[in-house]
């Protein structure tokens, strides 16, 4: 019998550590675009879910972006039924008239869509095929833009999407990997001729600057920036940990925040503290950033009388002597 291709077996071991910790046996759902990285996830999963007695559904987006896009989407379910998904279905998305630039934009439908698409199918998960190669993209485009901690964590492992876990098995595999994983499979991928364009970030940063960087710094770049994404998302579930024992804790027995308790925490603590009751006073999570929570954190420590501060949402704080408080209309 001869030996299992490496990509190939390192693809599959991937899948099958990501579904182990799955509590219920229903069918898991592979977002398949065609291109190499999720073309080699969805065979990864066709293959080791049934051998754990787990169904596996297959779901294309049609995000009509580009010609012949229905084409290629019906080509990804016609394979899928082929290689033996349970079933496979296409779906098409409007991304015109969405708020954020095209990529935010056909992000969210996508999204959108594999939820509708994971309620429908009654899937215990959702998997993507992103690779270590795009983690490291993430944390450059973070680095670029500012972004705290949150950003430079990069894409997690697992996150819910509308309460069902979206699982990115491949983290760990290089965009190599997945590539001659596809060669010895036989699979023919899509080149998505977005990635090679120059007006969105990401094509930038993957053609450009990440090469780059490999060739100043050598290869280990792409995996060291992986790796950073990795720690500082363990730093940030345990901040995340200590802000929420911390949010009940300086709650002001009339309602709102108590300033001295705020004071008394560190500085990291206390503004995870105000984002996460931003949120929970209604702050649009999407548009809720560093600037609006800087806001926040100067009512507390650098405040002289000014006035209420402005949240996304229509949301309003104020401080009132010793507390923080939302501010009500009328």
């Amino acid at each position: 019998m001869a030996a299992l291709a490496p990509p190939v077996a390192a693809i599959r071991v991937a899948v099958r550590r990501a579904l182990i910790g799955l509590s219920s046996d229903g069918p898991v759902l592979v977002a398949c675009s065609g291109g190499a990285d999720s073309l080699a996830l969805a065979a990864a999963t066709v293959f080791v879910a049934p051998r754990m007695g787990r169904s596996a559904v297959l779901v294309t987006v049609d995000h009509g972006l580009q010609d012949g896009s229905t084409e290629r989407a019906e080509a990804v379910a016609a394979w899928g039924r082929e290689v033996g998904f349970s079933s496979t279905t296409v779906v098409p998305v409007e991304v015109a008239g969405r708020p954020g630039g095209p990529e935010a934009a056909a992000r969210e439908a996508r999204y959108e869509a594999l939820a509708e698409a994971a309620q429908q199918q009654n899937a215990v998960a959702v998997l993507t095929g992103h690779t270590r190669d795009d983690q490291a993209e993430t944390v450059l485009l973070a680095l670029a833009r500012g972004a705290g901690p949150r950003g430079l964590a990069g894409m997690p492992a697992r996150r819910e999407l509308d309460g069902v876990p979206l699982l990115r098995p491949l983290l760990e595999i290089s965009r190599d990997q997945t590539r001659a994983a596809c060669a010895v499979l036989g699979l023919s991928p899509w080149q998505d001729p977005h990635n090679a364009d120059p007006s969105y970030a990401r094509s930038r940063v993957r053609a450009d600057l990440l090469p780059a960087l490999v060739r100043a710094l050598g290869p280990g770049v792409v995996d060291n920036l992986a790796r950073t994404a990795r720690l500082v998302a363990a730093d940030n579930a345990a901040l995340d940990e200590l802000a929420q024992t911390a949010l009940a804790a300086v709650r002001h027995p009339a309602g709102g925040l108590s300033v001295p308790e705020l004071l008394g925490l560190v500085p990291a603590v206390r503004g995870r503290v105000l984002h996460s009751w931003a949120r929970e006073l209604g702050a649009l999570p999407g548009a809720l950033s560093h600037r609006h929570v800087a806001a926040l954190d100067a009512l507390v420590t650098d405040w002289h009388g000014q006035g209420p501060t402005d949240l996304p949402g229509g949301v309003r704080v104020l401080r009132r002597a010793d507390r923080l408080s939302p501010v009500t209309a009328g």
